[in-house]
């Protein structure tokens, strides 16, 4: 991962935009000498708020078994059965 001082990126935002338009390889932003923020694409950012998304919900279904909220397969048939229709 590249890191880039705050300065630069306001001197640079078009320059370091297309770079990592290019690369697409997140770019450290730091002030004072501490990480501060990250500079990813689009692509990139669009992905993994997919992975969160599908994290969310595997982590959901884990909490719903471990507090026994389960159904049978015939239980759950019936209760999509209207929104199947």
């Amino acid at each position: 991962m590249r890191t880039e001082l705050v300065t630069t990126l306001k001197r640079k935002a078009t320059r370091l935009l297309a770079d990592l338009e290019r690369s697409r390889r997140p770019i450290a932003i730091t002030q004072h000498g501490l990480p501060s923020a990250y500079l990813v694409d689009v692509k990139t950012w669009e992905a993994l708020q997919e992975r969160m998304r599908i994290l969310e919900g595997i982590a959901r279904g884990e909490r719903a078994l471990e507090e026994g909220r389960v159904l049978t397969h015939a239980q759950a048939k019936r209760r999509m059965a209207r929104w199947l229709k």
